[in-house]
């Protein structure tokens, strides 16, 4: 049976790690942990050496996530987010396959034909996830953006961050049915809300997992996924490990069931 993919955002570390350390160094720990894609977090980003970073994560057999807290499309602007031809550049020389930026200000007046013109120029492919913003993290924008790719033919995938609709107070289960087919990669994170009552992401109990399980029901089969969540640790090999093996086995009981 073919397992998922299973990537990990560097942000699960913790932002003061992770630029106390270099992305660089946690190469080791993906690929000994079992994963088989790293999510690059540019917003972390120190002194790093792209085409290093890209060397050695190749070497280690771990294909590529790049990704940038750009808004695709911004307010009162018709074209995408000038940023985007550098971005894809920048995501491209760090050896990703897929860059993931947020959605932003979409609107019908939006020109997809110009955004094509812009992805016709680059391998790396576009996810675009939904963030924590009102105007990037409800579900009916996507829905319109989507209904535009698709008519259009555009070469896009959304990065469905579980967690993220929380903040908007949407909910996940509708958004995985009315968006599970579009869906190429799928941020995992639970979410807990302080005594201050800020919303935070945490690692996941048991019922999150189950919940997480019948939200890839409305997805591809295999979909790629992350852990976007604290993995923080004395031993970050083991801890990853316990949670790549989590993250890969959702989706595979239906496929198990399939097969009996």
């Amino acid at each position: 049976m073919n397992t998922p993919p299973v990537s990990i955002s560097l942000s699960s570390y913790g932002a003061d790690l992770v630029r106390q350390r270099g992305q660089g160094s946690f190469i080791d720990v993906l690929a000994a942990a079992g994963a088989t894609r790293i999510e690059w977090r540019e917003e972390l980003l120190t002194d790093e050496n792209p085409l290093q970073l890209a060397d050695n994560s190749h070497a280690q057999g771990l294909e590529s996530i790049y990704s940038s807290p750009m808004e695709l499309w911004l307010a009162g602007q018709s074209k995408p987010n000038p940023e985007l031809t550098a971005t894809l550049e920048r995501a491209q020389a760090f050896g990703a396959k897929w860059l993931k930026v947020s959605l932003g200000y979409f609107t019908d007046n939006n020109d997809l034909q110009a955004l094509n013109r812009v992805l016709l120029r680059s391998p790396v492919q576009l996810l675009v996830e939904n963030d924590q913003t009102l105007h990037g993290g409800r579900i009916e924008p996507f829905q319109r953006f989507f209904t535009q790719v698709e008519h259009h033919h555009l070469p896009i995938k959304m990065t469905f961050d579980i967690g993220n609709w929380h903040w908007q107070d949407q909910s996940a289960a509708s958004a995985a049915r009315l968006l599970g087919r579009h869906v190429g990669y799928v941020h995992c994170k639970a979410v807990s809300r302080r005594a201050d009552g800020k919303l935070v992401a945490i690692p996941p109990t048991a019922s999150d997992v189950q919940e997480w399980e019948h939200l890839l029901r409305h997805m591809a089969q295999g979909v790629m996924r992350a852990a976007e969540y604290p993995l923080q640790g004395d031993d970050l090999v083991q801890l990853t490990t316990e949670h790549v093996a989590t993250l890969a086995r959702l989706g595979q009981s239906r496929l198990e069931s399939a097969h009996v």
